[in-house]
């Protein structure tokens, strides 16, 4: 490989600020290169050997990701894709606009000179770049985190110049672009800060310093365990019931008798029972996230046990909405969403084949075997028009696309149903693709959307599915989908919190 150096090209004449600041520039490398800080000689060459291709920071990434917290998760995603823009700015445009030869190597000491110099153009730093996007981009979605991170990647911008391989303007314009790089992708895909629900309306509800009168019933085949573990130790005077996914709603009917507060850790359709428990006996709720998804505890803002405690501790709660359909011999509750036609279908297969070969392949399995059946999964009647549906959402307030996110709540107490029809025709996984892929759009020849506090479906055949929270019941003949405004009570933290 060959240098991207063209030392053809003239050098550009005299400019006073220019040439002071590059004699500036020139100063401080050698200051740097005289330093000699205790264990700096042998760590920080090698801190800079392990940045390359990013590779310290994907390791770091998936030692965050492994922590399953779903805010780390998103920060480590976050970081690593501000990493990726920044590598591609650098290496598209910031290393061939400004052609900087590599600094003499004269006034560093070879014990800590790099084994392989790099060849490349010296301006801007890419080490400093991908440090500082993912340290930042770490930082947006996680200030806990961000702390950890970013000494770390201040020490590599350093090892760049106390190895000789930059000037110190290269370390500054690179990691100025790697903030930038982190920032835009902030823009592009908004953060959980940025998405806060609005904290209302408020709900008087007690506040539970050590947890006397919280009953936390926990499904333990959601791997609550250690949730409900540390709850205890924020709010020892919680009682928690741990039982089998079978015995919930019996435990959350038990606890409904004595609660002042009903807890419930799991995931959605867990906590869809406790909702449907906690409306009937007029009960707050304290939902803890114990699932996979957890849908409802993630758009109302509570995350892990820290955010729960400090809305009991505080007495912090909102009034937000419920979903209620019916039909002749069925009713339920929801409140996330509510959907016929392909998706139950596609639950229901992939429930006959998750035990034996996981829950992914059984996915994918079920989709190729619905997507592929011939004739409509739902025929239903809205208004005065009958029509064959692939599809038929409602959810439980406005799902919104915010920048590339596929979509979420920011209201949970908005009143309407998010109601979107993917129409019946040929090829139906070309039309859910458009479908998803639309997103806000109101209409289109595949599929419409329209928001209503209230939806009737008559002329529903015998044996349709409906699933509701991730659970799937039978339903025919007249279906009625309904909002239920500021029904429920739950805590929640606040954004003073």
């Amino acid at each position: 490989m060959s240098p991207d150096v063209d030392l053809t090209v003239p050098k550009p004449g005299h400019h006073v600020l220019r040439d002071h600041l590059l004699a500036l520039d020139c100063k401080l490398f050698e200051f740097t290169a005289a330093r000699h800080w205790p264990g700096a000689e042998r760590t920080l060459p090698r801190l800079s050997h392990s940045a390359n291709h990013g590779l310290l920071w994907f390791a770091t990434g998936a030692v965050m990701a492994a922590s399953r917290t779903p805010r780390a998760r998103r920060a480590a995603a976050r970081g690593l894709a501000s990493l990726s823009l920044a590598s591609l700015t650098i290496n598209t445009l910031g290393k061939r606009s400004v052609r900087r030869p590599r600094p003499l190597l004269d006034p560093v000491p070879l014990v800590r000179q790099l084994k392989r110099q790099p060849i490349t153009t010296s301006f801007p730093s890419g080490h400093s770049a991908s440090a500082a996007a993912f340290a930042t981009g770490v930082a947006l979605e996680s200030p806990a985190w961000g702390a950890v991170v970013a000494p770390v990647a201040c020490l590599v911008a350093l090892s760049r110049v106390y190895t000789g391989a930059h000037y110190p303007s290269d370390v500054l314009a690179g990691a100025a672009l790697g903030v930038g790089a982190a920032y835009a992708v902030r823009g592009m895909v908004p953060t959980r800060a940025q998405l806060t629900p609005p904290a209302r309306p408020r709900a008087e509800v007690p506040a539970l310093p050590e947890g006397e009168g919280l009953v936390m019933v926990a499904n333990t085949g959601s791997a609550t365990s250690d949730r409900v573990r540390t709850l205890l130790d924020v709010l020892p005077l919680a009682e928690v019931v741990e039982c089998e996914p079978e015995q919930v709603r019996t435990e959350l009917e038990k606890a409904a008798a004595h609660a002042r507060v009903l807890g419930v850790c799991g995931g959605d359709g867990t906590v869809n029972a406790a909702a449907e428990v906690a409306l009937r006996h007029g009960l707050p709720l304290a939902v803890l996230p114990g699932g996979t998804l957890n849908h409802f505890a993630y758009d109302l803002g509570v995350e892990d046990v820290r955010d729960l405690t400090r809305a009991l501790v505080r007495g912090h709660a909102v009034r937000v909405d419920a979903g209620r359909f019916r039909c002749a011999e069925r009713q339920g509750v929801f409140l996330n969403t509510c959907s016929l036609g392909v998706y139950p279908e596609l639950v229901r297969e992939r429930d006959r084949w998750s035990h034996r070969i996981g829950s992914w392949p059984a996915g994918v399995l079920a989709a190729l075997r619905v997507l592929r059946a011939d004739g409509h999964p739902l025929e239903a009647r809205l208004g005065s028009d009958a029509r064959p549906l692939w599809l038929l959402f409602a959810g439980n307030g406005t799902y919104h696309r915010m920048g590339l996110d596929p979509g979420r709540r920011v209201d949970l107490a908005d009143g309407v149903l998010d109601v979107r029809v993917v129409h019946g025709g040929r090829r139906p996984a070309t039309r859910l693709l458009a479908a998803a892929l639309a997103g806000p759009l109101t209409r289109s020849p595949a599929h419409a959307a329209v928001q209503v506090s209230r939806l009737r479906l008559t002329g529903v055949a015998p044996g349709t599915l409906l699933a509701y929270d991730g659970e799937v019941t039978e339903v025919r003949g007249e279906v009625t989908l309904e909002k239920l405004p500021e029904a429920l009570t739950v805590y929640r933290p606040l954004p003073n919190d």
